[in-house]
């Protein structure tokens, strides 16, 4: 070689580990946490309860992280724009008095937002389909309506809290579509998110809630269904510090594949419009290349997923 020609620059070669961990490499399905009720609870057979203090170190953390948590909906959308490396889906199941009175300060605090999972057909009544531990109460009209009013994103987690797998046509569609349409009632807003009770669901049920006008699901670990509309989560509890907060999220980057059918983008080309299909009755999915694989047509049977999300 030329003592005047400089040799090319070779940029030094990153582990595959290092791409993974700092956003690069391949695109992982969205890390969305799923937490119940918050509040002091000694009796917590089901491990559903984060009492404020730790919610407020695992807020503290994500910040600390430069993550910030989100409702889902948002969350797909950012996605979608290529925008949400550094956003976390943070999800409260069964909508509990609770996080009005506990969840929401906390998180305007720290400038996180989330998604509540309410039941429609249950305004002001109790956890009564958990056969033990301490009877919680849930939020009435006017406490769905100030959790809105806070900024925090409205979803629906059926009527009255029933393993859908297990249920009738006709009960199916009431506890899935009527309680889309019971929530816009209540709220002015027809909610984007649908979140499986138990985290039981299969293809039925999955396509239940694509034809009734979700734009997403939430799941527990879906299985072969994942995809938009069953979205796995990761459970968070009381006993999640710090420490195991960082191992949750290394597995989820190390191990969670792509949803089906994302391509460049980390959300599917349906929840780019999640909010126009948010608001229409539609039974025919949108139309994308393989539309099975994309989640936005009906899914062939698989066997029913079983995950206890409470």
């Amino acid at each position: 070689m030329s003592a005047d020609i400089a040799p090319a620059h070779i940029p030094p070669r990153r582990s595959a580990a290092r791409d993974t961990l700092s956003g690069r490499g391949r695109r992982t399905a969205p890390w969305v946490l799923m937490y119940h009720s918050v509040g002091e609870c000694a009796d917590d057979p089901y491990l559903i309860t984060v009492s404020p203090d730790r919610l407020e170190r695992q807020l503290r953390w994500l910040t600390s992280r430069g993550l910030t948590g989100v409702g889902v909906a948002e969350l797909l959308r950012a996605r979608a724009d290529g925008r949400g490396k550094r956003l976390v889906g943070l999800t409260f199941d069964d909508g509990y008095t609770d996080f009005v009175e506990h969840a929401v300060p906390l998180l305007l605090r720290y400038g996180h937002s989330a998604t509540v999972f309410v039941l429609p057909g249950r305004p002001g009544g109790a956890n009564d389909w958990d056969e033990l531990g301490p009877r919680k109460p849930l939020l009435t009209e006017e406490g769905i309506r100030a959790a809105a009013a806070a900024g925090m994103e409205i979803g629906s987690h059926g009527l009255v809290h029933l393993d859908l797998t297990a249920t009738a046509d006709d009960v199916l569609a009431a506890e899935v579509r009527g309680s889309r349409d019971r929530l816009q009632e209540i709220t002015g807003k027809a909610p984007e998110g649908f979140c499986y009770p138990y985290g039981k669901l299969d293809a039925r049920v999955v396509n239940a809630v694509r034809a009734a006008g979700y734009a997403y699901g939430c799941a527990v670990g879906a299985g072969p269904l994942t995809g938009t509309h069953a979205l796995p989560r990761a459970y968070v509890g009381e006993r999640d510090t710090a420490g195991r907060l960082h191992l949750k999220r290394l597995h989820h980057l190390l191990r969670r594949r792509p949803l089906p059918f994302e391509g460049g983008y980390a959300a599917l080309p349906y929840a780019r419009t999640a909010g126009a299909t948010a608001t229409r009755d539609s039974t025919t999915a949108p139309e994308v290349p393989d539309a099975r694989a994309a989640e936005g047509s009906p899914v062939s049977p698989e066997p029913r997923v079983e995950q206890d999300g409470r």
